[in-house]
């Protein structure tokens, strides 16, 4: 992936945990590390995977 745009979460501002989504639809990272790895994967499966619980934590 080179140089994608990222969007941050609307939740980041309240703390905790908080995602970037990258403009592709195909990355996820912390939004807190923005320089560290990030999740690639197609975000409709992903969304249906953890909609339906099948993420093991």
């Amino acid at each position: 992936m080179t140089n994608p745009r990222w969007r941050k979460s609307s939740k980041s501002d309240t703390g905790g945990s908080c995602v970037e989504l990258a403009h592709t639809l195909d990355a996820v990272r912390d939004s807190k590390n923005a320089d560290g790895p990030t999740l690639r994967a197609p975000l409709p499966a992903l969304l249906t995977a953890v909609r339906t619980g099948r993420l093991a934590r």
